[in-house]
């Protein structure tokens, strides 16, 4: 499992959660203007489970 953080077309923040098979399992639903409010998205997706890679794109 890991997460991938990327810009999109938009030059917005986004990021998708995939499982360990590669399968989309969740997403941002939106894009953010800054970098750390989409990190911050992943970490409290992430909750306690701060094992999980953050991969950038």
């Amino acid at each position: 499992m890991f997460f991938y953080l990327y810009r999109d077309r938009a030059l917005q923040w986004r990021w998708t959660l995939y499982a360990a098979n590669h399968k989309k399992i969740a997403d941002s639903g939106e894009g953010y203007n800054n970098k750390a409010d989409a990190q911050h998205g992943i970490y409290l997706v992430m909750g306690t489970n701060t094992s999980t890679p953050i991969r950038e794109g």
